[in-house]
């Protein structure tokens, strides 16, 4: 998949090129559908299947005081888009100037003479440009003069969810990481450095421990989960807890995962935590003991619930 970053590195329209644009947070099935319809309209007309989408997400700028936690990060974005073979993936700097782009503009210069664009396909209520003054009715009338196709791609429901960014978010942040799946079609996934703990996991309960800085800010509900776990191209199966570890005293928030069959020393190295069963509520036991006796159990019901992983 050729990336490009800036519009600047365009230098002729591409052939016959088949667009969508959007924010794409989550890569969910939703927007793989609309890839699909994307690159098959692109191979019926020998053209170039084409996703325009901003960096950071407008939202942040455009509402900065407020926080948004993404569910996908930009690199793991570009790696699942690129799993799905798109031809070119068109990350556009997303600032208050371009903000200010009206719609007619964005469709007429970027659009259609930059990028050469024969056929969009955007959902049934997408909207864009400057104070999304632009809809579905807009590119229609656009298309007449301009010599393009506007493909109205549906809604994709699953067992009674509409699939939307927003809705995967929710679950996120519910704990609800099982639902999630399946609109994500994937499991949810963050991404950390493993730094040094509180030397309780070993030491103290009798299971040695990752503690990660996240990377992500879209972290699941406090609590037990069964995950896998990547490091170094390899996947491995464990136990995470997020939370405040109220069981001692001055419980600091913090993500800390006990891999099962791995001693290795991974201080300062990226892992990938995906969230495949939530547990339990995070709780607070009268003391270690208690506690390692809890987790003992907590690491029987993970392997059970991950043997078919």
């Amino acid at each position: 998949m050729q990336i490009i970053e800036d519009l600047k590195e365009i230098s002729s329209p591409f052939k016959n090129a088949v667009v969508t644009t959007g924010n794409f947070d989550g890569v969910h099935i939703g927007h793989q559908a609309l890839f699909r319809q994307v690159i098959e309209k692109a191979e019926s007309i020998d053209g170039t299947s084409v996703l325009v989408t901003f960096v950071p997400h407008p939202i942040r700028v455009i509402n900065s005081n407020k926080h948004f936690p993404i569910i996908t990060r930009y690199d793991q974005k570009v790696e699942l888009i690129g799993e799905t073979g798109v031809d070119t993936l068109i990350c556009i700097p997303f600032t208050r100037e371009f903000a200010a782009t009206p719609a007619r503009t964005f469709v007429k210069d970027i659009l259609c003479e930059l990028i050469g664009m024969k056929a969009i396909v955007v959902g049934q209520d997408y909207s864009f440009g400057r104070k999304r003054e632009g809809n579905v009715s807009l590119l229609k009338e656009m298309a007449v003069s301009h010599g393009f196709e506007v493909i109205i791609s549906g809604w994709i429901e699953v067992e009674g969810y509409r699939i939307s960014s927003t809705e995967i978010r929710n679950l996120v942040t519910e704990g609800k990481v099982e639902e999630a799946e399946k609109l994500l079609g994937r499991h949810y996934q963050v991404r950390g450095e493993v730094v040094r703990g509180r030397d309780r996991g070993a030491k103290l309960l009798g299971f040695p421990t990752a503690n990660l800085t996240l990377y992500d800010e879209l972290c699941p509900k406090t609590g037990v989960y069964a995950v896998t776990v990547e490091h170094d191209s390899v996947q491995y199966k464990g136990v995470a807890n997020i939370g405040y570890s109220p069981t001692f005293k001055n419980g600091q928030f913090g993500v800390e995962v006990h891999i099962f069959d791995f001693d290795d020393t991974i201080y300062e190295q990226p892992i990938r935590l995906n969230f495949v069963h939530r547990l339990r509520d995070e709780k607070k036991f009268s003391g270690p003991e208690s506690l390692a006796a809890q987790i003992k159990l907590d690491i029987e019901k993970a392997r059970e619930l991950l043997s078919g992983e």
